[in-house]
């Protein structure tokens, strides 16, 4: 297989995300899969080192990707400025860095310069300081490329997407209906099996309400909408399994027979993913045809600038992008080669 091309985007330079990137690359055998390619500056990077007390990786700077070095991490400079970093600090400064770096990548990766993206954790609050549009990675990457995008919350333990996303739990239920959970679920399933490389998935859907309404008494929807949208899944040949009441659903053994799992809202999928998996969990986004993934953590503005931040969600963030890469490759391949026998 081919090195993949990597592209990088730095994320809030206050917070954590240069000092995983940093610790994921210090050790080379990262370098034998990918190529990456940061985009940032050589003075924001040295500027980090200095301040987090890191010894200077081997990078080589560019200006182009025409000219990345395929044995080193490269950095694609986007900007001489001389920025300011305040680490542990929200400034409008580093948000509008923040968005310059992941324009640049969705760019490059448009125009296939680069084969995927890794995105390190931004502050929506400092990008809304110039954007007041901005919702978040999942919703630009949506607008700038083909499909409908799903963020799936993924670990060696589960895979799990919602059928709601960024909203106040207020205006959860009015958003939920028969077609928004065919939808979601189908993205689940076709990401499970091209991206993930599980055949035949098997999916749970969560109820919405304590212990998944209780026969009505404890709300309808799961009547009402969320078992009729199972019974058409299952027409469509999804194997699919519910709603379960997520109070009781998280045990090792259902962990074990679901390959992807369906929550109703934001919290009902992060809680328990966060709990079990926070330190080497990747956000995956699905449905879009391109790959992309990022850390399940944040900024992280409480420990920026100490030395003590955690790389491994960034590192496992790289190996879902590649691996998902090639699967899909494969899937691809496969899939024409089908058509072309038909």
């Amino acid at each position: 297989m081919k090195k993949i091309k990597l592209g990088i985007s730095v994320g809030d330079l206050n917070g954590i995300g240069i000092e995983v990137i940093l610790k994921t690359f210090k050790d080379s055998r990262m370098l034998d899969f990918c190529t990456p390619i940061i985009f940032c500056s050589n003075k924001i990077i040295s500027k980090y080192n200095k301040l987090i007390g890191m010894q200077d990786l081997n990078f080589n700077i560019i200006n182009s990707i025409k000219d990345i070095n395929y044995k080193k991490c490269n950095i694609l400079n986007i900007s001489k400025e001389d920025v300011e970093i305040k680490l542990g600090s929200s400034t409008s400064i580093s948000g509008k860095y923040a968005y310059s770096s992941l324009k640049k990548s969705i760019e490059e990766l448009k125009n296939n310069k680069i084969d995927v993206l890794v995105t390190a954790p931004i502050n929506k609050n400092s990008i809304k300081n110039d954007l007041p549009d901005f919702i978040g990675h999942t919703e630009l990457l949506e607008k700038e490329f083909k499909g409908e995008a799903l963020m799936i919350m993924t670990s060696d333990i589960m895979k799990i997407a919602c059928a709601t996303g960024h909203m106040p739990l207020s205006d959860v239920s009015k958003n939920i209906n028969i077609n928004t959970i065919i939808k979601k679920t189908k993205i689940l399933n076709q990401s499970l099996i091209s991206d993930f490389g599980i055949i035949k998935p098997k999916i749970a859907i969560l109820g919405l309400n304590p212990h998944a309404g209780e026969n009505g008494t404890m709300g309808k929807e799961e009547e009402k909408i969320i078992l009729p949208a199972i019974d058409e899944l299952k027409k469509e040949n999804i194997i699919c399994f519910g709603p379960y009441p997520s109070d009781s659903f998280f045990t090792n053994k259902n962990l074990r027979i679901f390959d992807g799992i369906l929550a109703m809202y934001h919290d009902q999928a992060l809680i328990p993913f966060k709990t079990i998996s926070f330190s080497n969990g990747v956000n995956y986004t699905a449905g879009l045809n391109i790959i992309r993934t990022s850390p399940s953590h944040g900024t992280a503005y409480d420990i920026a600038g100490k030395g003590i931040a955690n790389e491994s969600s960034f590192r496992e963030s790289i190996f879902q992008a590649c691996n998902a890469y090639n699967k899909r490759l494969l899937y691809n391949e496969v899939n024409t080669s089908n058509r072309l026998k038909q």
